[in-house]
Order: structure tokens, then C-alpha cells, then sequence
């Protein structure tokens, strides 16, 4: 079985991470982005990986090579050479989707984490016996994105709202979908979108069925969305094997430190706190909703939340970040540092207070 994880583009609304490393690597919880995916896919036995991007494709199959020999799945780039939207992609890769088995193949939006019921998704694919099933999430404020109105009791999908300004349902896309080869007919190798013109005339058809997802669902692609992202990534890992959290008296709710992580004394940390690998918290450090990249060190009292701390970072004494703070890789703070919510882009050196949101070259 095979897979298709749409990558894209420059990861503008993560910048300043971005700036150092392909969207798909930047890691959540410790671990690239899209590895996430990748993991639960080889867990259902996928066994091709095809990845569609338009930007740096060396790096990330460079990164991936270690990967791929881990799990014993291949990885392959599909390249565009101009941006092809969301369904344009699918008609480019289409000889390497394609094969003689006639199975169903997924496709993933990269900036997506949930439980990935693939498996699930897989059942209820063939049960409709449709061409084609997407994932679709509950959501508190629909009016925000695009409404997927479908039959509640077998799922079969009638029509997609942008937006709807009167209340049709709370029923969004998840960005998550498994295919039958058919649909590579219906798509041009043109820049075209596979919500707005391909899912539409195949329901039109009445050949397009949605599962709701159980469990969370977040679209990463921002940081206030990654900051939540991690605390229902948490949360879900608590529920599923808890031993993988830290514990102690030091450590307040859902907490992730890696084992080459290194923590002082009487520090706070937690809730919904993400340390990688080789990092250094000194005494007296207080951290909640935040993630710290590799290599960070983060010295004595400190106070560091709602933030993201890019990779190699130093955080000085008595400094503090809040607010949707992101510092990209290489940024020192000084010490007695206040940030409330500055992004800094690699490399820099702040010397006196951001007070109030304001991006930092």
C-alpha cells in the first residue's frame, strides 16, 4: 500500500524555524513532523512513502535516508517545479501511486496531527465501497473553514460550504484521505485544489464518504495551532502510554523531556512542556506550554511560556518569555531579558526587552 504526504511550500507561517529547516523536519514532541506520519503509516503496512514537495527536496530526503532504513519503508520525492496546490501533486506522482495491486493509496496534509486511525479508515473504505474517503474533525467555530455537510448515518459526504455564514454544520476537513487510483483520472496535472474541484464532483456522484475522526485533531502549520497541537498530543500520550511522560515532583501535568536532557534543581515544569535532546535547564527554571529544540540551554530562573525556543538557543538568568515568543535557531537572550512575544530569526543577540509582538532581524 502507498501514501502520498502533501509538503509543499516554505512553511512562511512557521517562520523563523523555517529558516533553518524544512517544515516537515521541525520537530513536535521531539520528533520531525513528519515522522509522526510516517510512523502510523508504516504501522498499517504502507510501504512506500511518496513525499510532495516544491522546496528543498535534498534536505529532506537526506534526513530521511536514516529513516527509512529504521523502519523499512521507502521514500521517495515527488518534485514540482511550480506550486500545484492540493491536487496537482497527486496527478504528477501519479506513476508512482499508481501499480498493479488496483489498492486504494492514502494521502496526508503534512501540517496535520491526530491518532491517525488509519486502519479504521481503512474498514470503512471498503464497507461504503465509494471512490473515495476523507477524514473530517468537529470543530467549535466552523465558520471559519470549509463544511463538509454529510448523511450522519453512512457517512456519505452531499456537499462543502466555504465558510458558511449560517450554521450547516461543524464537520471540517481533516486532511487526511484514501483514494482509489480512479480518482487520478478526474485531475489535471494543472495547479488545482482537491477540496474546492475534485471532492465536490465525485460527491456530486455520490462516491465520496467521510469518517469522523475520534480522538484530536490540530493543523500545525502556525505557532499558536503548534502550542495547542502539543498540549492534545500530550494529552492523547497520557492516555496511551504514560510512560513515556516525565514525572517527579518538579513536574506539573503532561511533560516530555528527552533522556539526554539534563534538569536542575528546584525547577517547575510543565503543563504541556516539550525539552529535546541535549538540552540544559539550570536551577530554578520555570516552563509551561512551551517547546525547547535541541541544544537549548536555558539558564538559572529563567521563566519561559506559551513559546517556542529554536534549536541551539540560550535563554540568560532571570530572563522571560511569553506570549507566542519564537526564537528561531541561535538566539541568545540575554540576562533579565522580558520578551512578550518577539520573533527573533536565527543568529541574532537580544540585548534589550521585546515588550510588545514585534519581529526581530
Amino acid at each position: 500500500m502507498k501514501a502520498l504526504i502533501l509538503v509543499g511550500g516554505f512553511g512562511t507561517r512557521l517562520r523563523p524555524l523555517t529558516l533553518s529547516f524544512p517544515k516537515p523536519l521541525v520537530e513536535f514532541a521531539n520528533k520531525p513532523m513528519i515522522l509522526h506520519q510516517i510512523e502510523a503509516l508504516k504501522a498499517i503496512g504502507v510501504t512506500e512513502v511518496v513525499l510532495a514537495i516544491n522546496y528543498q527536496p535534498e534536505v529532506m530526503l537526506n534526513f530521511l535516508k536514516e529513516f527509512e532504513a529504521r523502519l523499512g519503508i521507502k521514500i521517495t520525492c515527488s518534485q514540482e517545479t511550480e506550486p500545484l496546490g492540493t491536487a496537482g501533486p497527486l496527478a504528477l506522482a501519479r506513476d508512482k501511486l499508481i501499480d498493479d495491486s488496483g489498492e486504494p493509496f492514502f494521502v496526508l496534509n503534512s501540517d496535520v496531527i491526530s491518532e491517525y486511525p488509519l486502519k479504521e479508515m481503512i474498514a470503512f473504505h471498503k464497507a461504503h465501497g465509494g471512490e473515495a474517503s476523507i477524514m473530517v474533525t468537529k470543530v467549535d467555530e466552523p465558520s471559519k473553514y470549509g463544511v463538509v455537510v454529510m448523511e450522519e448515518s453512512t457517512g456519505k459526504v452531499e456537499r462543502f460550504v466555504e465558510k458558511p455564514k449560517i450554521f450547516v454544520g461543524n464537520k471540517i476537513n481533516a486532511g487526511i484521505y484514501l483514494l482509489n487510483p480512479s480518482v487520478l483520472d478526474r485531475i489535471e496535472l494543472r495547479p488545482t485544489s482537491i477540496e474546492k474541484e475534485v471532492f465536490p464532483k465525485i460527491a456530486a456522484e455520490q462516491k465520496l464518504y467521510a469518517m469522523v475522526l475520534p480522538g484530536f485533531w490540530m493543523d500545525i502549520g502556525q505557532p499558536k495551532d503548534y502550542i495547542t497541537g502539543l498540549r492534545l498530543y500530550l494529552d492523547s500520550l497520557r492516555k496511551k502510554s504514560s510512560s513515556n511522560l516525565a514525572n517527579g515532583s518538579h513536574i506539573v501535568g503532561n511533560v516530555l523531556v528527552h533522556e539526554t536532557a539534563v534538569i536542575g534543581e528546584g525547577c517547575l515544569i510543565g503543563p504541556d512542556v516539550a525539552i529535546g535532546p541535549g538540552c540544559v535547564i539550570e536551577p530554578g527554571v520555570r516552563l509551561s506550554r512551551c517547546t525547547i529544540m535541541r541544544g537549548v540551554r536555558v539558564k538559572k530562573h529563567a521563566c519561559i511560556s506559551s513559546s517556542i525556543i529554536g534549536w541551539h538557543s540560550t535563554v540568560g538568568q532571570w530572563a522571560r518569555i511569553e506570549n507566542m515568543t519564537i526564537l528561531g535557531e541561535d538566539v541568545h537572550v540575554c540576562d533579565e531579558i522580558y520578551s512578550n512575544g518577539g520573533v527573533v530569526l536565527p543568529h541574532k543577540e537580544i540585548k534589550s526587552s521585546i515588550l510588545k509582538p514585534e519581529i526581530v532581524m
